[in-house]
């Protein structure tokens, strides 16, 4: 795990259905999330925020909202993520809403291909994310950008890797999923992605879908989480537009998080959705930071390496 991390904030919410993660980068930082990571032990260098279109509030167009928004915003958060692991930094990304997941994702697979390492990707979120113009209810590409990533959406945000897909199923396993329209439950199932939903951890446990998930991986592989904060159960964090019951509590979250940090391979990472305006007194940013202590190591105990 790389020792230097920059913070890079993107402070968009044109693919929400909601108003508000714009503000998400500030709440995390106001939640301390710098402070944290130098009490890890890590050089943090934060970015400051990128600089992109306003949201413009419209209506869908041929089954896309603010397409042309969301691209820019994509793209400014491919090139400052790519731009950070050339120089040899772990990037996270502030959301934003998880659009941005699009470019963020798109710029680690290029730098993959790049360096020749394996790429797993450990989505955790309420929703597969992995909707088309076709088949979404809203519009709201916040709900595609898994779907860009391997290869259906629009060919900007399709291509933005360099290479189509950016992802193979093989790449991605996702974990806490609870809400999933109707046509996208049938694509995703011909995708044959790994999609570990609350069923399958209300009847496995955190413990194995997390030995499932992190199944086979090595020295050579760089694993990238991508943290929605609505993967955890609005009991504990309101402050998402899109709250869904049932989710992890707060001991299985943070049991997911340890066991991703006790790989010692994790090398980026997105914190995205998280809704100051929907939220008290930033608990949910508070809470957010807590889980990503602990996906940087944090322990109650010292513990033998396995």
């Amino acid at each position: 795990m790389p020792k230097k991390v920059s913070l890079i904030g993107v402070p968009t919410d044109v693919g929400a259905g909601h108003r508000g993660a714009s503000m998400g980068p500030e709440a995390l930082r106001v939640a301390g999330i710098t402070q944290m990571l130098e009490g890890m032990g890590l050089e943090v260098y934060d970015m400051g925020n990128l600089h992109g279109p306003a949201n413009p509030f419209t209506t869908a167009v041929n089954g896309y909202r603010h397409l042309e928004e969301v691209v820019q915003w994509n793209q400014l958060t491919h090139d400052a993520v790519y731009s950070e692991l050339k120089r040899g930094h772990m990037p996270i990304m502030l959301g934003g809403d998880h659009c941005l997941g699009a470019g963020s994702i798109s710029a680690v697979a290029r730098y993959c291909r790049e360096q020749n390492k394996e790429l797993r990707i450990i989505w955790l979120d309420a929703h597969t994310d992995f909707n088309t113009a076709e088949i979404t209810p809203s519009g709201n590409m916040h709900g595609m950008p898994v779907a860009c990533l391997y290869g259906h959406g629009p060919k900007a945000l399709v291509e933005m890797s360099g290479h189509v897909p950016a992802l193979e199923a093989k790449n991605i396993r996702q974990i806490g999923i609870r809400s999933v329209d109707e046509g996208e439950k049938h694509f995703i199932h011909e995708a044959g992605i790994q999609v570990f939903d609350m069923r399958y951890i209300d009847e496995m446990g955190m413990r194995h879908t997390m030995e499932k998930a992190l199944e086979g991986l090595h020295d050579g592989v760089h694993l990238h989480v991508s943290f929605d904060v609505d993967f955890l159960d609005p009991e504990i964090a309101p402050g998402v537009g899109t709250t869904v019951r049932g989710g992890p509590n707060y001991r299985e979250a943070q049991l997911c998080m340890e066991m991703i940090a006790d790989t010692g391979l994790m090398a980026s990472l997105d914190i995205v959705e998280l809704n100051p305006a929907l939220d008290v007194r930033n608990l949910t940013a508070n809470i957010a930071v807590e889980m990503v202590q602990s996906l940087f190591g944090k322990n109650t105990l010292v513990r033998p390496q396995k």
